[in-house]
């Protein structure tokens, strides 16, 4: 999390990723700002040890650089430079510059309340949602968001201001000032360089009706969404656990979200790999896939067939155990040591990549003879069939096989994720073990890519 912020406005160059403009500004006249392989040279200085620099070009033309500060190697900066919209350069812990460099190497331009962020054009919601098939978030806008600039605030006093020097920031007890006296800084930073700069296109911050005060939840609302108890939240939030989403805003020292960031978090939880397997988890069983409840109890009927209906394996038990239900429970202990040992009997691994190669080799010969990308494909009835005793039995590693398929059917067969997934959905339904007419519906709705 970044501890503060040296605003610089070349063009439209003024950003923050704090909900409120109110963290102080930081003096960075000792980096060259202008030039990234400058910057990154700083943190590479041979025979320094512990610091570090980088530079890279970003999609938009523009670029983006971080280095150890010379002065504080225990702190670290980023700078992005974009050819329209300027320039921001923001102050992290040194831990924590690599990570925050990574979020700028894409569209991303500045972050706010809590991970919302602005590509130059559009505002989007933290990125949360993992399309597991093409390898990336899935970016969603954010209805009706207006962009604050500086020129929007009431004009501060530029005698009343302060610029920190890095020498003198203490990370562990600077604390955010009083909007009105971050007015105060923003008036003498611009007074410094110069009356050419524009606070027009300097942009702080955002509004939405999403991020409206009486639509932002608490920890138990949070939670509730989440299907989780508000306890189990706190302890995530503790222990640094399940990636719970930077809060949008702090009221009365409470954390406090938005509603479809609450929503985009419970989603990715469905998404994950816990909770693709509860989608085919036995209802008597909660712990276990519906296939693998299923071997056990075959394997439990098998062993007390062999253990007690055939005349001579009972004679071995009828002096201790005198009925069938105790040699069942006997069965259904050993039928759980083979049930368990699935993945002894059958190569998983294995049988994952080949189920993959052969539904591809199925989408590629129907491609070549329909010529169609507005249909579905036929999936041969034993390849569906072994598709489906991967979701049956094994449906964490069958979410990986379905988002390698969609993957790399677009990629290398340029068919749309939306064509293989009817395809895999068509198979499911005619070959698929499970009854019901949507049995696999909630699954592939998880394992499937995300609506934007």
């Amino acid at each position: 999390m970044a501890l503060s912020y040296k605003y610089m406005a070349v063009g439209n160059g003024l950003r923050t990723d704090h909900p409120i403009p109110d963290l102080p500004f930081v003096d960075d006249s000792h980096l060259p700002l202008d030039d990234p392989d400058a910057i990154e040279a700083i943190g590479r200085k041979p025979g320094v040890n512990g610091t570090w620099g980088r530079t890279d070009p970003c999609k938009d033309g523009g670029w983006v650089a971080f280095t150890t500060d010379v002065l504080r190697p225990d702190l670290g900066w980023v700078v992005r430079w974009h050819p329209e919209h300027g320039r921001s350069v923001v102050l992290y812990r040194d831990e924590d510059v690599v990570s925050a460099y990574m979020s700028y190497e894409d569209e991303a331009l500045l972050f706010r309340a809590g991970g919302y962020w602005w590509d130059g054009t559009t505002w989007y919601r933290p990125s949360q949602v993992f399309d597991r098939a093409r390898e990336i978030y899935i970016n969603r806008p954010v209805p009706a968001a207006l962009t604050i600039s500086a020129a929007d605030l009431p004009q501060g006093d530029p005698g009343k201001g302060a610029v920190w020097a890095i020498t003198d920031l203490d990370p562990d007890t600077v604390t955010p000032v009083a909007s009105r006296r971050w007015r105060d800084d923003l008036a003498l930073w611009a007074l410094r360089h110069g009356s050419g700069r524009h606070l027009a296109g300097c942009v702080v911050h955002l509004t939405a009706p999403e991020l409206a005060a009486d639509q932002l939840l608490g920890v138990a609302e949070l939670a509730e969404i989440a299907g989780i108890g508000a306890s189990t939240l706190r302890a995530y939030q503790t222990r640094g656990e399940s990636d719970v989403p930077l809060a949008q805003a702090t009221v009365g020292g409470r954390s406090m979200w938005s509603r479809p960031v609450a929503e985009d978090w419970a989603e990715t939880r469905r998404r994950s790999r816990d909770g693709v397997a509860r989608t085919m988890a036995d209802r008597d069983h909660e712990n276990l896939s519906v296939g693998v409840a299923r071997l056990w109890d075959y394997f439990t009927n098998a062993f007390v067939i062999d253990l007690w209906d055939r005349d001579r394996n009972r004679k071995r038990f009828a002096l201790r155990w005198r009925t069938k239900a105790a040699v069942r429970d006997v069965a259904h202990d050993v039928a759980w040591t083979a049930a368990a040992s699935l993945d002894r009997i059958v190569p998983l691994g294995d049988l994952g990549a080949t189920i993959r190669a052969a539904v591809l080799f199925e989408l590629a010969d129907w491609q070549r003879t329909v010529r169609n990308e507005k249909v579905s494909y036929p999936i041969n009835h034993a390849i569906a069939r072994m598709l489906d005793w991967l979701i049956q039995h094994k449906p964490g590693q069958a979410r990986a096989v379905v988002a390698e398929i969609v993957g790399e059917a677009e990629r290398g067969l340029g068919i749309p994720p939306e064509v293989t997934g009817s395809s895999l959905r068509q198979a499911l339904a005619l070959d698929g073990k499970l009854s019901g007419e949507n049995a696999y519906a909630e699954f592939l709705d998880l394992v499937l890519p995300p609506d934007n």
